[in-house]
Formats: structure tokens, sequence, C-alpha cells
């Protein structure tokens, strides 16, 4: 895991007592500055409680536990009015439900950032603009009838951005007591298993497709395309673009899902469908009459060398509750982070299809630009702010968990390894990319001199048609020795069974356990001439 610079402010919530349940500490676990480790109590007030109470009336889909309790306080409905128009006196558009967003937030602020802790923030916040870089913040909540809260709405000002999507912050929730993480290479590539398990019924999922909703696997062949197309979209002005990749399993068993994660061929876990709280992380619907705990998904995961797992399920950042009592630990996102997991998206509440579809390609966009995955979950955000408004609470939904030891790097960045001469220009560089035209957004880079491409996943270009091999063929890069410009040409390299095909302005030729020089332009079969057709081309490069 690479060593960084980066500034964390890093503070936690606790209960103070049993006997005193609105009694909560506050106090800062890391900080940029020495003088910054402060702490302070507060009471979580009937005007607060009942703010929250009204929030959940308005923006929640399901009822929420109403925590933390405030015997038998009641506010008069004017004196929220009265109260709301001290903390978001003017709102554009959104009338109450836009001023109850702004309250909330601003008073959420108010609460955490009180006295030494709100010196620590400023100070920290005045050291990373001094160093022209953004002020990691990580909230560790360890007094489980707050997590519910959307504290990622908090905001100083009703003028200010939310702290979720403050460019000068990267804010993420964490956790305490987890196992430490394993020292691994950063990423060239997106690699994504993305499982869609049994629906929930009922769900704001099921309830937004109706009656003649899309089939699991056409489903899955929706989100696939669209993590694939939204991260591979590739042109000569995003050289930072990567490549991304995606396999999917529909309702499988978990024997299944073992054995496809064990192969190490993923950095990315995505799960879509039904999900419940439970004591020890929640339980996944996979199939009918077929769950998964949140526990033994742990163990897997981290075992695999996941780094994010992403979680489009109902309460997956929420705790389980019995008999009125909040369960510590117990949320699906802790859970995993306590076993180790770097990062964890999860919803508070159930998303429906659209928002979700907005987030994700959000998302995956930000995660191919190589941005951290903060970065990423904050552009994504702002997405589902500009698509649905402030006052809806779509952008409120995801919560994101880091691990305390991880920085938020999946993926590692451009190598700046080409000296210029100094009064020399240098010529363009030219990459080679294999574009698919039945889908042209589909394309693949030759990073690192080669694309790999057969039927297993852990090919670069993995295509499942059954004339295919299980490693079919290579396209790679070669330099011309002795060339001042440094040119390279491309290759098609055959080491199948059934051969390749490429064609010549004319007809399709055939290559078998050999290769052949590509230009640009160049169509490519493989297997078959009744294959995926696919272009290979060069950036910045016109032909006819």
């Amino acid at each position: 895991m690479p060593v960084s610079d980066s500034l964390i402010l890093s503070i936690a919530i606790d209960r103070l007592s049993q006997s005193k349940p609105n009694h909560y500490a506050i106090w800062v676990l890391d900080c940029p500055f020495p003088g910054g480790y402060a702490h302070h109590d507060q009471i979580w007030d009937d005007t607060l409680a009942n703010v929250w109470s009204s929030w959940q009336q308005f923006f929640s889909l399901r009822e929420l536990p109403r925590v933390p309790h405030v015997p038998s306080a009641y506010v008069p409905q004017f004196m929220l009015d009265d109260w709301l128009d001290q903390v978001a006196p003017s709102t554009e558009g959104g009338g109450y439900t836009g001023r109850l967003m702004q309250g909330l937030g601003v008073s959420l602020w108010d609460w955490l950032f009180d006295g030494p802790i709100r010196q620590s923030l400023e100070r920290s916040l005045g050291i990373a603009m001094g160093q022209n870089q953004p002020l990691r913040l990580m909230l560790d909540i360890r007094a489980p009838e707050l997590i519910a809260i959307p504290w990622e709405i908090m905001q100083p000002q009703p003028s200010r951005p939310a702290v979720s999507l403050d460019p000068n912050i990267r804010f993420s929730r964490t956790t305490s007591a987890v196992d430490p993480l394993n020292t691994t290479e950063l990423d060239t590539s997106l690699r994504i298993l993305l499982v869609l398990g049994q629906d929930d019924v009922g769900s704001a999922r099921s309830s937004q497709r109706g009656e003649s909703g899309l089939h699991l696997f056409q489903e899955a062949e929706v989100l696939k395309g669209l993590l694939e197309r939204s991260a591979s979209q590739l042109n000569a002005f995003a050289p930072s673009q990567v490549m991304c990749q995606v396999q999917s399993l529909v309702e499988p068993d978990p024997q299944t899902l073992v054995s496809t994660l064990e192969t190490g061929n993923f950095n990315v876990f995505f799960y879509a469908g039904h999900g419940v709280p439970a004591p020890d992380g929640g339980q996944l619907f996979l199939r009918e009459d077929c769950t998964m705990g949140g526990t033994e998904l742990a163990q897997v995961l981290t075992r695999c060398q996941i780094r994010l797992a992403v979680f489009n399920t109902c309460w997956g950042a929420q705790p389980d509750q019995q008999q009125d009592t909040v369960l510590p630990r117990s949320s699906l996102a802790e859970v995993l982070l306590h076993h180790g997991l770097p990062a964890v998206l999860a919803m508070r509440e159930s998303i429906a299809d659209e928002e979700a579809l907005s987030f994700i390609q959000g998302l995956a966009q930000g995660l191919a630009q190589r941005k951290t995955v903060t970065q990423a979950m904050a552009v994504a955000r702002q997405q589902l702010v500009t698509l649905y408004q402030f006052n809806h609470p779509a952008w409120t939904l995801p919560v994101l968990y880091l691990h305390p030891q991880f920085e938020g790097e999946l993926l590692c960045s451009v190598a700046m390894d080409v000296t210029q001469i100094p009064g020399q220009a240098l010529p363009p560089r030219q990459t080679g990319v294999l574009r698919c035209l039945d889908n042209p957004s589909r394309c693949w880079r030759v990073q690192e001199g080669v694309i790999r491409i057969g039927r297993l996943p852990d090919n670069d270009l993995v295509i499942s048609e059954p004339w295919v091999s299980k490693y079919h063929a290579e396209i790679f890069s070669r330099s011309v020795a002795g060339s001042a410009s440094g040119s390279t040409n491309y290759y098609l390299k055959d080491m199948s069974r059934f051969g390749s095909y490429w064609f010549d302005g004319q007809s399709w030729q055939a290559v078998h356990r050999k290769e052949v020089p590509l230009s640009s332009g160049t169509r490519v079969k493989f297997g078959s001439l009744e294959g995926q057709l696919m272009e290979f081309t060069l950036e910045g490069h016109s032909h006819s």
C-alpha cells in the first residue's frame, strides 16, 4: 500500500454512558497538527431530535429507528418553523423540504463541530489550503443509534456545499477495531464482478420497473454495459483513462460466487439484490432460499483482495435493531471493514433504479479517471444532486466507509516516463485500440504493450463465444529498432484452435498459430467469421 502524505482529520462519536442516552463524547482520533487532538461533550437536545424526526417523515422511504430517543419531548410546529428560518432563512426552490434538508445539515454541523472540535477542523482546513490539497475528513460513529443519521448532508451555512460535496474535503465514514489491510500493488484496470441476487419484491427497485420489468439476465447486461461504457470511453485527450472489464453472475449459489472470486481476477465487487439487516452484517439473498451472511462474505472478499465493494441493496449501511435496541457493529459496511476490506459503498435505504443507474455511471467514470474512491464518490453524488435537485433524498442515500489505513487509491497513476529534450518537440505517441464496431463505446487499449483475448475471465478482452479459445490471441506492440521517432508497430498473434481473421480491404484472411502486422483501420474477428466484428485503430490516427 503506497504511503501518502494526505492530511487526515478523523473524529469519533460515542455515548458517554448508558445512564445518559442523550449525552455524547466527541473527540479527535487523527489530526494534521499536534494541538488538534481535542475532546468535547455534547447533548442531543429536543429540538434537534424533532427536526431529525421531521426529516425522516419527509425523506425516508421506509420508517427508520427514531434515534436517539428523546423522552416525551414535543416541539410545536411553529417553533420548528422559527428554528428553520434561523438556520436556513432562504432557499431557492424546494420550499419547506429544501429548508428542512439545509436546516438538519447546518444543525448537524454545529452539533459536531462545536468548541475545540471546530478549532481543530478550521486549522486543519487552513493547513490543507496552504498545501493546496483537500482534507480527508473521516467520521467514526461508535454510537450505533447515530448511524442512521445522514451525516453526509452536514454543511456550515445554507449557502455552502454539504460536506460530502465540498471540493476541499474528502468525506467518508470509518470504524474502529479493524483487521489490518493486506499490502497489495495498485491496479492498472478496473476488474468488476457484478452479482445480481434475488430481487426484493415490493422494493423501490421492483416497483419502479412494474410487472413488465427487466428480467435479471437482461438487467445484468444493462448494468454490465453501463459500467463498461462509463469507464471505457476513450479519446486522444484522455490519456489517463483505464480499461474496465465486467463479469456478471446472476443468482449464483454461494459456492459459485466464492469460486469465481477465488480466481483472483477482480478488484471491485458489485452486488445488486435483496438484503436484510442481521446481527453479523446482514443477509444477502443470492437466490430463493439461498442467502450469504455478511461475515462469510467479508472473509472471502478480503481473502481475494477486493479493494472496493459496492452494494445496491436495502440497508447495507444500516445496523440491525432488536427490541428497540440498535446493535453495535452489525451493519454490512462495518462488518466488511472490521475484516480488513479497504472500502465499502452501501445505501442507507433502498434506492430507485433510475437513481442507482445515474449514481453507478458517475462512480464508474470517476474511478476510470483514476480518482480516489472518495473523489469518485463525490462526483457520483454531485450527479444525483444535478439530476434530482438538492431537496431530493437520492443524493443522501449512498454512504462510503473507508478502512482507517486506506488512502482511497484504487488505481495507479499515469507513469510520466517520457523525457523531452529542450527545444525538441516529441512526436505524438499513438496508442493501439481495439474497438467493438457493434458497440463503438467499448474499447480496449494496448496498455503495457499487449491485449490478451480469450474466453476465460483473466483475459483483458473476454469473448464468451463458443469458437473462441480460452487464451485465443494477443495484440501486442513492438518498437522499431533504430527509429529516431520511436515509432511502434502492432501485431496480431493467434494461439487458438480455430484461428483468427483479418480483413485486407478486399477479403477476409485467416491467421492460425502465427502473427501478422496490423495497420490502423484493420478489421478482425476471432474464432469464426460469425464472431464479433472488431476494428484495430491508432488513437489520433485518421483513416478512410
